[in-house]
């Protein structure tokens, strides 16, 4: 971690007198204008010094930094001020950025690599009149009475602090090094419960139910995890070791390995102790091992990650189907070993005996591993998908079967023979002669035979090679020359949107021709275009062919014979062909669509600019997104995650529901509608016939969770699919337009003491 050289470890006074020229904010009081920059490597500072507010490099890469608080005590070494809070959770910024408290109250994070803001707090305009950094490691925007108007705490990341809450419906999310966000998270339900899951459905982990809902997660400075009432009455609690010992720091953090633990900060040995954590056997955390291992305790009691299946280069470990074994496929026993699919969770169980559920698994060929248990009852859980991952563990009872192909045998047994008898010691020298002539003249034969196979198969490689070549499209693409884009598009003349124009192929069928206007290295071109050139979805435009050449770099698309979905919402007579059926179907298209971009390619590929415009209706009015991943193309995929593309789809559905899309306040009118009773009142009146009230409750409460301005809150794109198919059901969602809750008194009282 980059330690900020902001001068906090003297007096307070001689910060006072020298603070413009330091560039560091002691005071508890920051005024509008304040700004912090990586140039200067100035911070923001409580009263009692025990948090900094600044910009950190806690990643890998050398010039990515991110604004937070820290633990900046003078009894704390620096390599061990942990990071208590991130400005927009997994938000990183370039070494030229900096961070600010406007003249309209907002804070503000500007990226110098991408030249926009980053993160705002969504505060602007509420009559802040300044900002501080308390004592508790809460940062805050208030007004001229003093009230706050936005706080740290309401935004949490990854960690609580002694006073800090976790109210209905806010995420603690673990960090994660790799965009776009961790899949385990913390989650506070409505039942008054707190749950670990992975990947926002797959819970692993919750607290004791108290039987009692619209209760409030607590960390005390006591060493205690709480569950309180609405009238701060504790009703469930889990206690740290040290609970009520004197202990200066303590915070609670849910991990990358998806463990949530309890710290404590010991002096004597000058580090952080965890002192309790929700998962005793890390084993029993979700997917622990990732998406192809299994996780099991070694001699010393730590756990390591193991591969039933076949490894292959690099250390990969991969399941196959059984069409994928050259030489067939056996299966391996593990004994007391649990196996699950991870993604998605298909698993199909049926009634058997350990030596059936082996055989089952066998003779299926889309049957990747089978786990046998017998609990209540004897049970084989087939798994036909190869995200499966696990643990062992002596306790276990069951018994796991992974199907591996068949290697060939180093020596067949059926074909060893005997050693060879001694030869006698007189020796028949005709014999020997006639054996020497007929042994030379079976050799010659067959190194003749040899040569002719060799230069047989060179011509054949080398034939097989020059095709290669000469195919101008190996993935499936078409290079096209610049003459011939022109040609195609009657020199770029028939535009049809911002560098994009008509054309047709020379078998008259239509393409869409998009010129991406940007200097992008032609090596990086190529390759971020064979990757779109293996994307394939019923619900995505197929990419056709690209242009690569001098400082042009085009692309060339399906066309979409009924053209976009916002030339039919701006237009009442086409409107009234989107019926309601027809609307939803289009938002489970696109749902769909996004979701295999995210999960279903080799490698996360996100939209980033996903609008009504964006939807074509090909000649069937199928819905097909086209224009993503030009992120990908102009190298800016780890700046797009995956919540921009669900908040974008968010929008979508409201535009497609309302048929408004220039409607500035859309996202409140219809929130405030649909939670009045009235969410009838917010469909396209244009709409003729029925409109189904289930599944306009569905698409609604939805997009209000995609619309959430913690984009940890947004729920994923498969999630998105589920609750539109009618899967999975969802909560009601909060305000989506509301970034905090209010503060209570009895709060304020006692933020940061118990």
């Amino acid at each position: 971690m980059l330690q900020q050289e902001c001068l906090f470890r003297p007096q307070l006074l001689l910060y006072i007198l020298v603070g413009f020229l330091l560039h560091a904010v002691v005071s508890a009081v920051i005024p509008l204008g304040s700004k912090l920059s990586v140039v200067d490597n100035n911070c923001w500072i409580s009263n009692n010094g025990d948090f900094a507010f600044g910009f950190f490099n806690i990643s890998d890469e050398p010039n990515q930094f991110s604004a937070g608080i820290r633990f900046n005590s003078k009894s704390i070494p620096n390599d061990q001020q942990k990071l208590v809070w991130i400005a927009g959770a997994n938000v990183k910024v370039g070494n030229r950025s900096y961070f600010q408290l406007t003249s309209e109250g907002e804070l503000v994070l500007f990226d110098s690599l991408k030249e926009s803001t980053a993160w705002r707090s969504g505060a602007g305009n509420r009559a802040v009149v300044s900002a501080a950094l308390h004592d508790n490691g809460n940062l805050v925007l208030i007004d001229r009475e003093q009230n706050i108007i936005w706080q740290s705490f309401d935004t949490p990341s990854d960690t609580l602090l002694p006073g800090q809450s976790l109210s209905v419906y806010e995420i603690l999310r673990a960090t994660t090094k790799k965009p776009p966000s961790s899949s385990y998270s913390l989650y506070m339900n409505p039942s008054g419960q707190l749950q670990l899951r992975w990947d926002s459905h797959i819970v692993y982990w919750t607290s004791d139910n108290p039987s009692a809902s619209n209760l409030t997660a607590y960390l005390t400075s006591g060493g205690a995890l709480q569950l309180r009432d609405q009238s701060l009455n504790a009703v469930w609690s889990i206690f740290g070791e040290d609970h009520n010992d004197s202990v200066n720091y303590r915070f609670l953090r849910l991990e990358m390995d998806g463990n949530l633990r309890l710290y404590s900060w010991i002096e004597t040995s000058q580090s952080w102790r965890s002192v309790w954590q929700a998962v005793e056997n890390q084993c029993k955390v979700f997917a622990t091992c990732g998406q192809r291992g299994v996780c099991v305790f070694t001699a010393s009691g730590s756990t390591d990650c193991r591969c039933p299946f076949e490894v292959i280069e690099s250390n990969q470990c991969l399941v196959r189907y059984e069409h994928e074994c050259e030489s067939g496929s056996n299966m391996q026993t593990y004994k007391n070993t649990y196996l699950y699919g991870v993604y998605p969770p298909d698993d199909t169980v049926v009634v058997s005996s350990w030596q059936q559920c082996q055989q089952l698994c066998l003779n299926d060929t889309q049957c990747t591993v089978a786990t046998f248990s017998n609990n209540d009852r004897p049970e084989c859980s087939i798994k036909k998908t190869k995200y499966v991952t696990g643990y062992a563990d002596p306790s276990l009872s069951s018994t796991s079967f992974v199907k591996r192909c068949s290697g060939p045998f180093a020596v067949n047994p059926s074909l060893t023979k005997s050693p060879p008898p001694k030869l006698p010691l007189s020796l028949c020298v005709p014999c020997l002669m006639g054996a020497a002539s007929g042994t030379f003249f079976i050799v010659a034969i067959l190194q003749l035979g040899i040569v002719f196979i060799i230069f047989r198969r060179k011509n054949t490689t080398m034939r097989n090679v020059a095709l290669a070549f000469a195919s101008p499209n190996p993935n499936g693409l078409t290079v096209f020359s610049l003459s011939e884009i022109k040609s195609l598009t009657g020199d770029m003349r028939n535009q049809i949107g911002p560098n994009m124009f008509k054309g047709v192929l020379p078998n008259n069928q239509l393409v869409v021709v998009k010129d991406l206007n940007a200097t992008i290295e032609e090596r990086k071109f190529r390759s971020a275009v064979m990757k779109l050139g293996n994307i394939h979805h019923k619900n995505l435009v197929k990419l056709e062919g690209f242009c690569c050449e001098f400082d042009h770099r085009i692309l060339v698309y399906e066309y979409g014979k009924n053209g976009s979905l916002d030339s039919y919402i701006d237009d009442s007579t086409r409107c009234k062909r989107l019926t309601w059926r027809k609307r939803v179907e289009i938002c489970s298209s696109v749902a769909k669509a996004i979701c295999y971009l995210h999960t279903g390619c080799r490698e996360f590929v996100s939209h980033g600019n996903l609008k009504c415009g964006n939807v074509m209706l090909d000649e069937n009015s199928v819905a097909k997104v086209c224009e993503y991943g030009f992120a990908v193309v102009e190298g800016e995929a780890t700046y797009i995650s995956a919540e921009k593309d669900a908040e974008d789809f968010g929008k979508l559905v409201l535009n497609l529901l309302t048929g408004c899309q220039d409607h500035k306040q859309l996202c409140e009118w219809a929130y405030t509608e649909w939670i009045e009773g009235r969410a009838v009142n917010v469909v396209d009146k244009r709409i003729d016939g029925f409109v189904n009230s289930e599944e306009l409750e569905r698409a609604l409460r939805i997009s209000f969770w995609c619309l959430q301005m913690d984009e940890h809150r947004r729920p994923s794109m498969e999630e998105i699919v589920r609750v539109l198919d009618g899967t999975l059901n969802v909560d009601p969602p909060p305000p989506p337009f509301v970034m905090h809750r209010p503060l209570q008194e009895d709060d304020s009282q006692e933020n940061g003491s118990e």
